[in-house]
């Protein structure tokens, strides 16, 4: 068994003014692949180092298999990592990067033979155990680092963006065949990323950081579907979800000629309503109850577009800002072209000005 559990965790960097990560408290199931996501600063990286063992925890507990592992070190934890740069040693074989650690934990050779090859099946590199990392693409160091983690047999992988090196293309292939790979290992896998597409392709959870808090956990399509606040959901999707500031008058959000019934338990003058690109509806000019904006910039992307724009009402473009809408491609909208939007029915959010914290759900 490999389930994780962190326990209040918190770290300190010495001299920051404030916590790397602070009070995470997070249950990882046996065989689960977690994902964890955030910008950069925002914890991920020194929460994984200190399930591995490379960074104390300051306060809190690490649990592995049942086992508190706070205070051991990281051989004794049972954690294979695999990180940005491939470390590999350049004048070893494939082969010989992949056995070195067994080597150096003094299994017998046709052990850590038999080892090497089922791993290297599995990563399809078979082909290139004599050569050494210098004669190989980025693509396939980055699988030998893998292979280099599997033959070992840990109860966990932590993965610290294993494939931000990679050009995008790559970046794609590879990220289907680590997560086909980790389903047909079945091993406890903790991984980190700043891009939260690779997190919501990859991960049976998402984990969403920020400034070293856990903001929430659940699968891609809950995260996406059911935000608890605006950072998450403004984060998660690509464009992430449209937050417009708007007052509320009579029971209603105004946006411009268009007003939005709001939740009865909503008592605040002023909310975030949230509305996803693919959410709205473009309508006609007889919609005179219709949210009027203007286009500034149209992004082609072949099946689709997506239209960025502001409010026709100048007063309303400097409180509400930029807002983008996803578009058939034979949409045929241009920049400058005078749109009249309704929100799809079901697909609004609302959340607190104040905190941001997600309301009247």
């Amino acid at each position: 068994m490999a389930r994780i559990g962190f326990r209040n965790v918190t770290h300190r960097y010495p001299g920051a003014d404030r916590s790397a990560v602070d009070g995470l408290d997070l249950e990882i199931d046996d065989g689960e692949f977690l994902v964890l996501v955030g910008p950069s600063g925002c914890g991920k990286s020194t929460s994984l180092r200190m399930l591995a063992g490379l960074e104390a925890a300051d306060s809190g507990r690490i649990e592995i298999g049942g086992r508190d592992v706070t205070g051991l070190p990281p051989k004794e934890r049972d954690v294979a990592m695999v990180f940005q740069n491939y470390a590999l040693y350049p004048n070893m074989t494939v082969a010989q990067n992949m056995g070195f650690a067994l080597q150096n934990a003094g299994m017998r050779k046709p052990e850590r033979t038999r080892r090497v090859l089922e791993a290297a099946r599995m990563l399809e590199l078979e082909p290139l155990l004599d050569r050494r990392p210098g004669k190989l693409s980025g693509g396939q160091r980055q699988r030998v680092a893998m292979g280099r983690a599997i033959v070992r047999n840990p109860a966990v992988f932590c993965m610290d963006e294993p494939l931000s090196n990679l050009d995008a293309k790559l970046r794609v292939s590879t990220r289907a065949q680590i997560a086909d790979l980790q389903r047909r290992l079945g091993t406890t896998t903790v991984y980190v990323t700043h891009d939260q597409v690779e997190a919501m392709t990859m991960g049976d959870r998402v984990a969403v950081l920020d400034g070293g808090r856990l903001q929430q956990v659940a699968s891609p399509r809950q995260l996406y579907d059911d935000p608890v606040n605006t950072f998450v959901a403004g984060f998660v999707g690509s464009p992430g979800m449209n937050l417009i500031p708007a007052p509320v008058r009579d029971g209603a959000v105004v946006l411009g000629e268009s007003r939005i019934p709001v939740p009865r338990s909503i008592r605040a003058e002023q909310v975030v309503v949230g509305v996803r690109p693919e959410s709205w509806t473009i309508v006609g000019a007889w919609r005179t109850d219709a949210w009027t904006v203007r286009s500034v910039l149209v992004e082609e992307l072949g099946a689709e577009s997506f239209v960025h724009a502001v409010p026709a009402d100048p007063s309303e473009e400097l409180s509400m800002g930029r807002i983008v809408v996803r578009t058939d491609r034979r949409g045929g909208i241009t920049s400058d072209s005078e749109l009249r939007l309704l929100p799809k029915s079901g697909e609004v959010y609302f959340f607190s000005a104040d905190t941001g914290e997600r309301i009247g759900s």
